[in-house]
């Protein structure tokens, strides 16, 4: 076996080029290779690549041929880079391509990256939890062509009444309904949509509630690469009252500020 070198998995955040980490960005300025994925990531992202770098887009690839892609350019003192939309180790076949690296003992390191659940909400102004709302955050997907694991059916989750962000799920509207009402939603539950989050000019957000918004998606042509968050916080920047986060109440001890009327520290 020649001696192999190393790949960096890199997340490039969800569509704006500026919102790759500064780690990922210098990676791909002294980069020899890189391999991206043009069907979600924009070309723009491999913009500070140096003359001479390799870049290949791997939209049309199996996964054998994305590995074999990868070791191929795998040589001692080689940057190579597998340049993947968001984070890589959410809903990136990150494990899938690791393991025949690994077998030929190419060593593999990982930068994360933004998440588009995270790009969705900051395009609409809206925050995951909120004191006294919501403190928890679910991750999730629709049932589609891949099954779900044993109790993660949408109806269980959405049981929890937590934050929902549902990735490639926009083409299954119709079974996101069902699923929430089943799960004792209402229609008038609001909806944020977002396409494309935070991708320079393509960038829509999509507001309705749970009986309108498959329709409000399809007159706005949204079919693809939409996060879709169902969240008791949604809409709270125009609420007449808010609990406020303990953190910043002066009535709030911590280990940095003693609180100004006799509140109990923080101990925690």
């Amino acid at each position: 076996m020649s001696e192999q070198g190393k790949v960096w998995f890199v997340g490039a955040g969800p569509g704006d080029p500026d919102l790759i980490t500064v780690k990922g960005r210098d990676l791909i300025a002294r980069a020899d290779a890189i391999l991206y994925a043009g069907s979600l990531v924009q070309q723009a992202a491999t913009q500070w690549a140096p003359p001479g770098c390799l870049i290949g887009d791997s939209k049309d690839m199996t996964l054998e041929q994305i590995c074999a892609w990868l070791i191929a350019q795998a040589r001692p003192g080689k940057t190579v880079i597998r340049l993947q939309t968001g984070d890589p180790g959410l809903y990136g076949a990150l494990i899938e391509m690791v393991q025949p690296l690994d077998a030929v003992g190419v060593t593999v390191e990982v930068v994360p990256g933004v998440s588009s659940a995270f790009a969705a909400m900051a395009a609409a102004v809206e925050s995951l939890t909120l004191p006294e709302v919501t403190q928890t955050v679910i991750l999730s997907r629709v049932e589609g062509r891949t099954p779900m694991p044993g109790g993660e059916a949408l109806r269980d989750l959405a049981s929890h009444r937590a934050t929902l962000c549902l990735f490639l799920s926009i083409t299954l509207l119709t079974t996101v309904e069902r699923e929430l009402k089943a799960a004792g939603y209402r229609d008038d539950t609001p909806v944020l949509v977002v396409h494309k989050a935070s991708w320079p000019g393509e960038q829509q957000i999509i507001r309705g509630t749970l009986a309108d918004i498959r329709q409000r998606c399809r007159d706005a042509r949204i079919n693809s690469q939409a996060m879709i968050v169902v969240s008791p916080t949604l809409g709270a920047r125009h609420w007449p009252t808010l609990t406020k986060s303990k953190l910043y109440d002066a009535t709030f001890s911590h280990r940095f500020r003693r609180a100004e009327r006799g509140q109990a520290e923080e101990t925690s």
